[in-house]
C-alpha cells in the first residue's frame, strides 16, 4: 500500500586580500551566532550526485564564491525532500506553506572567508506562497512545480514537473532503501555537512547559515531516475550518467540564522 510523504548586514570581503583556505569539513555545525529567524524538518531526503571539473560550473557562481572541491572535484547534486513544518522562530507552522515537497539542484560553494555553503541553482515545489515569498525576500530561485512524494514500503518515488509551460522540465525518481543507518563517509560528509547557503539578491552576494543535528543516512539503490532539471539548471547532461553518491536519510530539523552580506 503506498503512503503520501506529504537579515542584517555584515562587512563586505575587503577587495585585494587574499581568499582563506576552506574550513574544515565537520558532520557537527556550528551554533547559530545571530539566533533562529525560520525552523523547517525536512523528510525522505533522497540525495543523488554526480562529478563534475570545477572549470565546468565555476561561471554559475555568484561574485565572492568559487566551486569547493574534493580531490579537484566538485559535485551537482539532485535532492528530493518533504519540507515540513516551516514556521518562524517562535511562530506556528505557516498556513497554506508549511508542508510541500521540494526538489533542488544544487552545486558546492565556499566564500572568500572559508565558508562552505550550497549555490542553489533551481529549487521546484509545490506551493506558490513560498515560491512567491523566497524569490521575493531572498532572490532564491524557486519554482512553482507540481510535485509528490509516495512511500512503498521501503521503496520510495518523487515525481515532480514544472509549471512554466506545458512542456517544463520534469523529473522522476525510483529508489529502494537499503540497511541500517550510518555516519557518513568523507565524500558524503563533503556533499551533505553544509551549515549555509551562498546566494545572489539585489546585486550583492550573501551568507545564509544554518543548523541541525548531524546526518544519519542508509545507503538506496537507483531502480530509475529521468530527470531534466539538472540540464535545465546547469546545462549538463550528467542526469543520463550512473551517479556518483545516491543516499537516502528520514530527515532532521533545521533552524537557520541571518544572512549577512559578504560580496
Amino acid at each position: 500500500m503506498a503512503t503520501s510523504c506529504r537579515g542584517s548586514e555584515g562587512p563586505p570581503v575587503r577587495r585585494g586580500t587574499r581568499d582563506a583556505a576552506p574550513q574544515p569539513v565537520s558532520e557537527a555545525g556550528p551554533e547559530l551566532s545571530s539566533g533562529s529567524i525560520f525552523r523547517q524538518r525536512w523528510t525522505d531526503l533522497v540525495f543523488v550526485h554526480w562529478e563534475v571539473s570545477p572549470d565546468v560550473v565555476a561561471g554559475l557562481f555568484p561574485p565572492g564564491t568559487r566551486p569547493d572541491v574534493l580531490d579537484g572535484k566538485t559535485y551537482v547534486g539532485l535532492v528530493f525532500f518533504g519540507m515540513r513544518d516551516l514556521r518562524l522562530a517562535r511562530g506556528p507552522v505557516l498556513p497554506f506553506a508549511g508542508r510541500f515537497e521540494e526538489i533542488n539542484v544544487r552545486l558546492y560553494s565556499v566564500d572568500a572567508a572559508g565558508r562552505r555553503g550550497v549555490l542553489f541553482l533551481s529549487l521546484d515545489c509545490d506551493r506558490l506562497l513560498p515560491v512567491i515569498a523566497a524569490n521575493g525576500m531572498f532572490r532564491l530561485p524557486y519554482r512553482w512545480a507540481s510535485a509528490r512524494c509516495d512511500r512503498f514500503e521501503e521503496r520510495i518515488l518523487y515525481a515532480v514537473r514544472r509549471r512554466q509551460s506545458r512542456r517544463g522540465p520534469r523529473s522522476r525518481l525510483w529508489a529502494a532503501v537499503e540497511g541500517e543507518e550510518r555516519g557518513p563517509n568523507a565524500l558524503e560528509n563533503f556533499l551533505t555537512a553544509r551549515w549555509g547557503l551562498h546566494a545572489r539578491a539585489w546585486g550583492r552576494t550573501y551568507y545564509w547559515p544554518l543548523y541541525h543535528e548531524p546526518w544519519r543516512f542508509q545507503d538506496a539503490a537507483l531502480l530509475l531516475l529521468e530527470d531534466e532539471l539538472v540540464e535545465a539548471a546547469t546545462g549538463l547532461t550528467v542526469a543520463a550518467s550512473s551517479p556518483a553518491s545516491l543516499l537516502y536519510s528520514q530527515g532532521l530539523s533545521v533552524r537557520f540564522g541571518r544572512p549577512s552580506w559578504i560580496h
